[in-house]
């Protein structure tokens, strides 16, 4: 079992940067790929970001290409990513995910989630 704690959201201003983190425990998620997902009220749970057990392998959804950045730093079993330029469009609960195969931006392959933090961006 793994257990995922995001942590970083808040409210911020168009055009601020935010970095969430995701601190994993009860296995090492060295070989896990992990992923952020994000859920605005009213809307289903989409892709952010995902990135490869090695973190040389990036993938982005269209909206965030560029503004967002995904790394890992497996010695501290932990993710992050990185929010640049936010826009109102971009809050959100953000939930952290993983699963010990190939990187994906489907939710469904993911089987262990956090609980999310919320990243609110007033215009």
């Amino acid at each position: 079992q793994v257990q995922l704690v995001e942590s970083g959201g808040g409210l911020v201003q168009a055009g601020d940067s935010l970095r969430l983190s995701c601190a994993a425990s009860g296995r090492t998620i060295s070989s896990y790929r992990m992923g952020w997902f994000r859920q605005a009220p009213g809307k289903e749970r989409e892709f952010v970001a995902a990135i490869s057990w090695s973190g040389g392998s990036t993938t982005y959804a269209d909206s965030v290409k560029g503004r967002f950045t995904m790394s890992r730093d497996n010695g501290k079993n932990t993710v992050y990513l990185q929010m640049n330029s936010l826009k109102p469009e971009d809050t959100a609960v953000y939930y952290c995910a993983a699963d010990p195969s190939l990187p994906s931006t489907s939710r469904y392959d993911y089987a262990y989630w956090g609980q999310g933090t919320q990243v609110t961006v007033s215009s």
